[in-house]
């Protein structure tokens, strides 16, 4: 068998996070996914005007959360732990963050709704597709960067600073700083200025 797929000294979880494979039905995944699972709900669950009690819930749940940031539930993750946000970050409702690998959003980030971050991959061979072998790539989103709702995120994609990203676009592979990009896959269709107005630009 290909060796990626093999067991070694490492737990499942410290295969996970060094991005190797690793099996995600291990128990103490579980657990870490289950802890994970009781935050979201109880997140998801706080009324709309107690703010301090949802942002202290997410303290909890994400490696880091910046001042000043917001969510609207709902919202997904498996585990938490691996996501970071900066400052000033306001995310629409129905985000899933699928951190398997780290997940790292910037300051001042706009995120629109149905907006959808995928580190998760599995492996292309059926047979260890069949196993449940699977794998993950880390996703960056610098800061000031808008994505348009139905946005996707595929695994190792890094997203420069100040993007425009319109609705309903697919992000394969990694965009520069300061470009605007639309459409599955993404591809760049314009170029922006840092201190451009963004306001024109109707993609949420």
């Amino acid at each position: 068998m290909d060796k990626r797929f093999l067991q070694d000294h490492r737990s499942q979880q410290q295969r996970m996070l060094a991005g190797d494979h690793y099996l995600a039905s291990d128990p103490q995944l579980i657990r870490d996914m289950d802890r994970a699972a009781d935050l979201v709900a109880q997140f998801n669950a706080v009324p709309a005007q107690e703010h301090a009690a949802r942002f202290a819930i997410l303290e909890r749940l994400f490696a880091r959360i910046g001042d000043d940031s917001f969510i609207r539930p709902p919202f997904r993750c498996d585990y938490g732990s691996q996501i970071s946000i900066g400052a000033r970050t306001h995310v629409n409702w129905g985000l899933v963050a699928i951190d398997v690998a780290r997940i790292s959003i910037g300051d001042d980030v706009l995120i629109g709704p149905n907006v959808q971050l995928l580190t998760a991959t599995h492996p292309i061979e059926p047979e260890p597709r069949r196993q449940k072998w699977e794998s993950s790539k880390p996703i960056t989103i610098a800061d000031n960067v808008w994505l348009g709702g139905g946005v996707i995120v595929c695994p190792g994609v890094t997203i420069g600073a100040n993007c425009v990203i319109g609705a309903g676009s697919v992000v394969v592979k990694d965009l520069p700083t300061n470009v605007v990009a639309v459409g599955n896959p993404a591809r760049i269709i314009r170029s922006l200025q840092a201190s451009e107005d963004r306001s024109g630009l109707e993609t949420t």
